[in-house]
């Protein structure tokens, strides 16, 4: 049992009780049955509360919202907190301490369009559909994508969070391919082939449903990747959504060690909707978030690189390889640009940039 009370914090405008004792980056012991709380996801969650309030801005119709494994709660009382418009929020854990947590912060907030559950969150999808699942695991999501897939409505949006980024990320590719089905890649753009990889897990669900997904706004960070998959119904859309979910070989990744890998299969489609992106950025001013400055520069990085092409350079990868001293970021776009070839920088490193450019026109411009 947890011992002594909750700490009061307030995240948004959202006054929530949460246990902050014993906080690690490393996450909760496994012994530890206290309701998580993670005060650096706060950015993620004040991402959900902006794309979650774009897609009750376009809805005419009551929005279901869930928040599947939601330990102390925090995500899905902001949900109902802080968002407008016509919806109802489920709550979701079955930690019996977190369940009684989340009912304290319900209260706390005198909330009334919110339904509290204890269950097992497979058997919860496969009961109920919603318009907006968010899957926050401890670890991979992939045991619960297919009954989520089953259960998104139409048009509605998954949101799933892997924080397993050694195994996404090839350090343990064995752990990968039992999860994911897929190679990854341990190198400069393992965190983007992660995110595709589990892009591509997603597209895979889906399909066995003729349903398609379309990536909305996906990012990566060292502990954590994190991915909004929009779904909709139809087998033409299916074998679309398909068509991007494709095996590469690892010379075709920017400075790869590995000459003859196979990687994937994984998602070789767009990471971003770049016109969804500049709408939810415009709901910013709109909301209090107190990552909003930090925010604010994720999405214009993800806006810049939603045109860019798959994976990336970096300076220092590309001045080890060419055995040359880097010249700065603005020096190569700048070069690169002037030549006519796209080049963008990626949030996935403030090192990285992408670009159409061949190897040796990269290697011109680098001198």
């Amino acid at each position: 049992m947890t011992t002594g009370p909750p700490d009061l914090i307030k995240e948004g405008t959202t006054e929530l009780f949460v246990y902050t004792k014993n906080l690690s980056s490393k996450g909760p012991s496994a012994k530890d049955h206290t309701p998580f709380y993670n005060p650096s996801m706060e950015l993620s969650r004040d991402v959900s509360i902006l794309v979650n309030q774009w897609l009750l801005n376009g809805s005419t119709k009551q929005v279901h919202l869930l928040d599947g494994l939601a330990a102390s709660g925090a995500r899905g009382i902001r949900f109902a907190h802080e968002l407008t418009g016509d919806f109802e929020v489920s709550i979701n854990d079955w930690n019996e301490e977190s369940f009684a947590l989340i009912k304290q912060n319900v209260q706390r907030n005198s909330l009334q369009n919110v339904s509290v559950f204890q269950r097992n969150l497979n058997i919860l999808l496969s009961e109920q559909r919603y318009t907006s699942i968010d899957i926050d695991p401890f670890g991979s999501p992939v045991y619960f994508l297919d009954a989520a897939m089953r259960s998104v409505f139409n048009n509605g949006i998954i949101a799933c969070t892997a924080t397993d980024t050694a195994a996404l990320c090839g350090v343990f590719p064995l752990v990968c391919f039992r999860r994911y089905a897929a190679w990854p890649l341990h190198g400069p753009s393992m965190h983007e082939i992660g995110l595709r990889i589990l892009l591509g897990c997603l597209c895979r669900e889906a399909a066995k449903y003729d349903r398609s997904i379309e990536p909305l706004l996906c990012y990566t960070t060292d502990h954590y990747l994190r991915v909004y998959v929009q779904v909709k119904n139809g087998k033409n859309a299916a074998n679309q959504s398909m068509a991007q979910f494709q095996g590469i070989l690892s010379k075709d990744v920017p400075l790869s060690q590995e000459a003859t890998a196979t990687v994937g299969p994984l998602w070789i489609g767009m990471l971003q909707k770049k016109p969804i992106l500049q709408e939810i950025r415009s709901l910013l001013p709109t909301k209090h978030l107190n990552s909003a400055p930090q925010l604010k520069r994720l999405l214009l990085l993800l806006e810049d690189e939603a045109d860019g092409p798959p994976f990336f350079y970096t300076i220092n990868d590309l001045s080890s390889f060419l055995k040359q001293s880097p010249p700065s970021m603005g020096h190569i776009v700048d070069r690169l640009r002037t030549k006519g070839y796209i080049v963008t920088r990626t949030h996935c490193t403030p090192t990285g940039f992408k670009t159409n450019a061949p190897l040796d026109v990269i290697t011109e411009v680098f001198k």
